[in-house]
């Protein structure tokens, strides 16, 4: 029997009760129990601390442990221009449990060729969901709200830059205010990069 439900059972929870105490939905829980997901971190410190189990019990002693985590493929995001971000589930990639442990993922489809010869067209990135990075990382950042790319970040006294790996692409500069008023917004960094042969 799953961990989970193990613990589950022995505390007299139901599923929607422990669902509603994660702030998650019941298909989640469920989904845990059946060891098809595994709980994020958020859910992971609740459920340490619900449960009265460690958050490496709980990741590790499964009865089927769960090799990897399904994580959804959110469109597109372009390498060149920014574009209109589209969050439509077009493929999974897997993750492994304790990545999917330390944060909130998703992943993107490249489209273009600004991050050659680094990222090409049709690679996925794999993105932990944050809104601030060290300056040199690469990340997700959100133009005008609506215009997704990726590149690498570079913060100054007066603002940001977002620089290509391509040089025959031009550097990206948004001032203090500009941030401000488009807005200029990072909502992820790039944590791996996969390409399909």
């Amino acid at each position: 029997m799953n961990i989970i439900k193990t613990l589950r059972a022995e505390k007299s929870l139901t599923q929607s009760a422990l669902a509603e105490l994660c702030g998650v939905h019941q298909t989640a829980v469920s989904q845990w129990e059946k060891g098809r997901t595994m709980p994020d971190a958020e859910s992971l410190k609740i459920l340490s601390s619900v449960l009265g189990a460690s958050i490496d019990t709980i990741l590790g002693s499964t009865a089927s442990p769960v090799n990897s985590v399904k994580i959804p493929v959110l469109g597109y995001v372009r390498a060149g221009a920014p574009v209109e971000a589209i969050e439509e589930i077009i493929d999974y990639e897997e993750i492994s449990p304790r990545l999917a442990a330390s944060g909130e993922f998703f992943a993107l489809s490249i489209r273009g060729n600004s991050m050659e010869p680094k990222m090409c067209e049709g690679d996925t990135v794999i993105v932990r969901k944050q809104s601030d990075i060290e300056s040199g990382e690469v990340a997700v950042v959100l133009v005008n709200s609506m215009d997704a790319t990726v590149k690498k970040v570079v913060k100054n006294g007066t603002g940001i830059s977002l620089i290509p790996f391509n040089p025959d692409y031009s550097v990206m500069d948004f001032s203090a205010e500009e941030i401000s008023k488009l807005p200029v917004s990072i909502i992820g960094k790039v944590v791996e990069l996969r390409r399909k042969f």
